[in-house]
């Protein structure tokens, strides 16, 4: 794998390190640091050039459904609020839900970068696996 995406994975593995202990303080933290934990642990491991696909892509899959179900109606209110209070506390409960749902995003769009990545390369490796030698 690259170095680059090494570097990215990390990061992002880093990222959501930092993400997992921010949710100290959180309404229910073990919840969200356990979907921060697994994202932390998904990411080092792509970054280290190993990828579940199947951890993976039920990460991607309960994201996003994660996301739908908590997405926040007013969206624009939400920003709205976060722009003029210019600061991370939370002050509603709606505020809460919209951070949480984008969070959740954030981590299907990981996952299935890591996944799309790890598909690649597995199916690379088929490929080179299952050559017909006839066809040099």
């Amino acid at each position: 794998m690259k170095k680059g995406l090494r570097i990215f994975f990390a990061v992002w593995s880093l990222l959501f390190l930092l993400f997992a202990y921010w949710q100290w303080n959180d309404p229910d933290p073990l919840v969200w640091m356990g979907i921060y934990g697994y994202a932390a642990l998904m990411c080092g491991l792509a970054a280290s050039g190993r990828f579940w696909l199947p951890l993976l892509a039920a990460g991607v899959l309960l994201g996003v459904a994660g996301f739908v179900y908590m997405y926040p109606g007013g969206i624009g209110e939400w920003i709205r609020q976060e722009w003029q209070q210019q600061d991370l506390s939370m002050k509603t409960q709606q505020m809460e839900e919209a951070r949480e749902a984008f969070g959740l995003l954030l981590v299907a769009l990981l996952m299935g970068v890591a996944a799309w990545i790890g598909w690649r390369r597995q199916r690379g490796r088929r490929g080179v696996l299952h050559q017909d030698p006839s066809k040099g």
